[in-house]
């Protein structure tokens, strides 16, 4: 009994080191996003064009984490409680959706690849911007369910 209260505590353990790490990948990307979205205009001559690499960076990162960490995790079998499976089930079609429209605004920006015109990055950031808010909320429902 000892031994299974041991290793209870160890996946919590486990689990709490898992959902911080996303949660700070998370702050960091946000952070960046912010700088980015106060940008008045934008040229990929421009000290800024380093801030918009390191987001797609950190942004690429992010969701990385949470689609390859944390829902591999549940999905291999490894997350044994009902409620976290049935939240993240529930969260996870549209969170994969925005995954995929964060993949496709890293392809068009990521200027380590090539040079995109910026003419639309500004609209582009605010459009990424609600996808990502829908998904930390979605994130955030998981986090609490995993954080029981």
């Amino acid at each position: 009994m000892a031994s299974q209260h041991g290793d209870g505590q160890e996946r919590r353990t486990r689990t709490k080191a898992m959902v911080d790490k996303w949660l700070d990948e998370r702050q960091q990307m946000l952070v960046l996003y912010c700088k980015l979205a106060g940008i008045d205009s934008f040229s990929p001559d421009k000290p800024e064009k380093q801030l918009l690499r390191d987001f797609c960076q950190l942004l690429v990162d992010y969701v990385a984490f949470g689609h390859f960490e944390v829902f591999d995790r549940i999905n291999t079998g490894e997350e044994r409680r009902g409620q976290v499976i049935r939240v993240a089930q529930a969260a996870y079609p549209k969170i994969a959706e925005v995954t995929d429209l964060v993949v496709e605004f890293n392809d068009k920006y990521d200027l380590s690849d090539h040079r995109q015109p910026l003419d639309n990055l500004g609209r582009d950031l605010s459009i990424l911007g609600e996808d990502l808010a829908s998904r930390i909320e979605l994130e955030d429902k998981v986090v609490r369910a995993l954080l029981q």
